[in-house]
């Protein structure tokens, strides 16, 4: 949980959720997960950034809970900007990680248990392993390492999201498909408001 003094600061607030991420992995990731959730496996050697913050965020007129980001500062932005960029995103966690997902803190410590999992999955379903022009996975061939990519906000690639905790993005056939039939993890009706998806990501 983010720290209540803080949430409640005046002041504008960042910072690295470290347990969170210990967390996601240990519920949704990891192999043998209480949540496990196949979807996210190729994560399993993504580094992933989670932040706090009492900022309140809005696009297009919906209170926007959380994002995913590449780890890497994006968008024009000079020389200097990027390394000052570069320089905070090191010091929140100790490296530039391959994601960064931040949440609204305020949110957070009102949700259920089923919409705080609702919203990481969803995070974490944003987090996408580049594949080549097979559609085979896509590696690094100096490390090895998997390339990571960001997923744009398509609704099929949220059906299994769906499935697990029931109804978070209505209107596509696919997903009401999914909501006819019962969530495995929870019957709550699950809104999420995500930056990611009302961004255009390519």
């Amino acid at each position: 949980m983010p720290p209540l003094d803080q949430v409640e600061g005046l002041e504008a607030w960042f910072a690295p959720a470290l347990e969170t991420e210990t967390w996601a992995r240990s519920s949704f990731i990891d192999d043998g997960a209480p949540l496990h959730n196949e979807d996210h496996a190729h994560l399993q050697n993504a580094s992933i950034g989670f932040l706090w913050t009492n900022v309140e965020n809005a696009k297009k007129g919906r209170l926007v809970i959380g994002t995913a980001e590449p780890g890497t500062p994006q968008g024009a932005m000079g020389k200097w900007g990027r390394a000052k960029a570069v320089m905070q995103i090191e010091q929140w966690f100790g490296s530039v990680p391959d994601f960064i997902i931040t949440i609204d803190a305020n949110w957070w410590l009102q949700a259920s248990d089923a919409e705080a999992c609702a919203l990481i999955e969803h995070e974490l379903s944003h987090c996408g392993q580049a594949t080549d022009e097979f559609g085979a996975p896509k590696f690094n061939q100096t490390t090895g390492r998997p390339v990571f990519t960001m997923k744009a906000h398509a609704f099929e690639g949220f059906v299994g999201i769906a499935r697990r905790y029931g109804a978070i993005e209505p209107g596509v056939q696919e997903l009401m498909e999914a909501l006819q039939q019962e969530p495995i993890l929870s019957v709550d009706m699950i809104g999420v408001a995500c930056g990611s998806c009302q961004s255009k990501i390519a």
